[in-house]
C-alpha cells in the first residue's frame, strides 16, 4: 500500500478538497483507496459523511495510531491511503511525514505561500521524505502561476498539472462528491485526473 499525505502547517491550501478528490480519482483508476482525516478540524471526515455513492472509505484517526492504521489497511488489500493533516500541530505533521511514500504541499501559486511552506519544506528534507508542491487555487490564466512554479520546477518538486480555482471544487466538497464526479467532463475533473496520473508516475518510480 502506498501513503500519500498532504501537507502544509499553513492552513487555507485546500488540502481537504485536494485530498477527497484525489482518492476519489485513484478509485476512479482502479486503486482501492482509503482516506484518513488527522485533523481535528474534520473537514474530509465531514465530506464523507455527506457522501452518499459507495466508496472510498474515510475515517478519522488520531497521529498516535497511525501506524497501526496503516498496516491494518495494507493487511485489508488497500492500495492507496490519503491523508489529510492538521496544519499547525509540527509534531504530529513530522510524524505523518514519516509514514508518508509521497507528500503533497498544496499552496495557492503567489511567494508569500510558498515562502511560508519552508518549514515543511525543512522538516521534509531532514526525514529524506520525498514531495512536490500542488499549486491550488490558480487563477485559469495569468503569469502569476508561472512566476511562482519556476524554481520549484526547476528543483524537481512540482507536481503537475496547476490545479486552478473553479467552482466545481467547492460544489464537489459541499456535495459529498469528488470533482471527477460533479462534472465528468469539466476542466477541474480533468486537472484532476491528470494530478492523480502525475502522482502515480511518482509513486512507482
Amino acid at each position: 500500500m502506498r501513503t500519500i499525505a498532504l501537507i502544509n502547517q499553513k492552513g487555507g491550501s485546500g488540502k481537504s478538497s485536494l485530498a477527497a478528490s484525489i482518492g476519489i480519482a485513484a478509485m476512479e483508476a482502479g486503486e482501492r483507496p482509503f482516506l484518513i482525516d488527522l485533523d481535528p478540524q474534520g473537514t474530509l471526515y465531514s465530506w464523507g459523511e455527506r457522501r452518499q455513492a459507495e466508496g472510498p472509505p474515510v475515517d478519522r484517526a488520531r497521529v498516535a495510531q497511525l501506524a497501526g492504521v496503516l498496516d491494518a489497511l495494507d493487511k485489508q488489500g488497500y492500495t492507496v491511503a490519503v491523508l489529510d493533516t492538521q496544519g499547525a500541530d509540527v509534531a504530529a505533521s513530522s510524524e505523518v511525514m514519516r509514514r508518508a511514500d509521497l507528500a503533497l504541499i498544496p499552496a495557492r501559486p503567489t511567494l508569500p505561500d510558498i515562502e511560508a511552506s519552508k518549514p515543511t519544506i525543512a522538516a521534509l528534507t531532514a526525514l529524506a521524505r520525498p514531495f512536490a508542491f500542488v499549486l491550488n487555487q490558480c487563477p485559469p490564466q495569468g503569469s502569476r502561476t508561472t512566476d511562482a512554479g519556476r524554481a520549484l520546477d526547476l528543483l524537481g518538486v512540482l507536481a503537475r498539472p496547476f490545479i486552478c480555482s473553479r467552482a466545481d471544487h467547492q460544489d464537489a466538497i459541499a456535495l459529498g462528491l469528488g470533482v471527477t464526479e460533479r462534472d465528468t467532463n469539466g476542466k477541474a475533473a480533468a486537472e484532476i485526473r491528470d494530478l492523480w496520473v502525475w502522482i502515480k508516475g511518482r509513486l512507482d518510480k
